[in-house]
């Protein structure tokens, strides 16, 4: 038989079980603050991570191993030469890989050629940055294939066997004069396109009200749609010290024309990249600069 005593010994025990429970619960609440933590950056002294993107079935069995790359700086950019540094293998060190990284993330940016008979062998691209080294294995898992229409693109999913009559534009960059580290040289590309997808307006707009005649909101943009049109935007892809081009992004093709000055930090061998784009599929060209010292 349950006394008094012992009933009222049961709720004091269970009281300060609810206490307690309560006290640990507020203290994890506390804990558990803030429930966002902001993502450190750092301008320099990370590694930089190659990325394999997928690959391609050439016309003649072959297969194209694409990839590119993820330079955690935020600023630092880094020459690293192919060597025991920068390997792709089997076949190299040197397989035509990047040899100038810029910050952030390339994606898609060069591909190695393997024969039909490749089967289940694994590519590998090794960077060593900072003091960390960093590895993408290439294979031709079914999962993984991508094709020319996702390149040009710039990786948006285009189906296979997809009919779009649109065609990427067609660049011829002219050759580039002597270059020394003391002038800037002039770099210009020729661009012929089909026309499509046709240039998007820009649609108007509206005309000021009254304050109090309409109820007013926040707006995310700074106004319309973007036109289409055809650019052409440049990236150092190899060379010993940086490249800077005037202007910087992607200025608009005049005439059939797009110009822009490189300038270059040190003498020696440059590897440059210019992509033309026509708002939908981009192509690119490769062209090689030798700086010379100032005269």
């Amino acid at each position: 038989m349950t006394t008094a005593k012992q009933v009222k010994m049961s709720l004091a025990i269970a009281a300060s079980g609810v206490l307690t429970l309560a006290i640990v619960a507020r203290a994890g609440a506390q804990s558990a603050l803030p429930t966002q933590i902001p993502q450190t950056k750092f301008d320099a002294g990370q590694d930089v991570v190659p990325v394999y993107e997928g690959w391609i079935h050439n016309p003649d069995g072959s297969f194209d191993m694409v990839f590119g790359y993820f330079n955690r700086n935020f600023k630092e950019e880094l020459a690293i030469s192919a060597g025991p540094d920068n390997s792709v293998e089997p076949g190299g060190p040197d397989r035509g890989q990047p040899t100038y990284f810029l910050p952030r993330r390339r994606a898609r940016l060069f591909r190695v050629r393997v024969p039909s008979d490749w089967g289940k062998q694994v590519l590998t691209w090794t960077i060593v940055a900072n003091g960390r080294a960093e590895k993408a294995y290439g294979d031709l898992l079914p999962v993984q294939e991508i094709n020319e229409r996702i390149i040009m693109s710039g990786g948006n999913t285009v189906a296979f066997g997809d009919e779009d009559p649109n065609t990427p534009p067609v660049l011829t960059v002219a050759p580039p004069p002597q270059a020394t580290v003391s002038s800037p040289v002039t770099l210009i590309v020729n661009v012929t396109d089909d026309g499509l997808p046709k240039p998007r307006r820009v649609p108007a707009r509206p005309a000021a009200t009254a304050r109090g005649a309409a109820i007013e909101r926040q707006s995310n943009g700074i106004g319309g749609a973007r036109p289409r049109g055809l650019t052409v935007t440049w990236l150092q892809y190899g060379g010993p010290a940086k490249v800077t081009f005037e202007p910087n992004g992607a200025p608009a093709v005049t005439n059939g024309t797009a110009t822009v000055r490189a300038r270059f930090a040190a003498p020696g061998a440059y590897t440059l990249i210019a992509t033309g784009s026509d708002g939908q599929l981009s192509q690119r060209a490769v062209v090689t600069v030798r700086v010379g010292s100032s005269k």
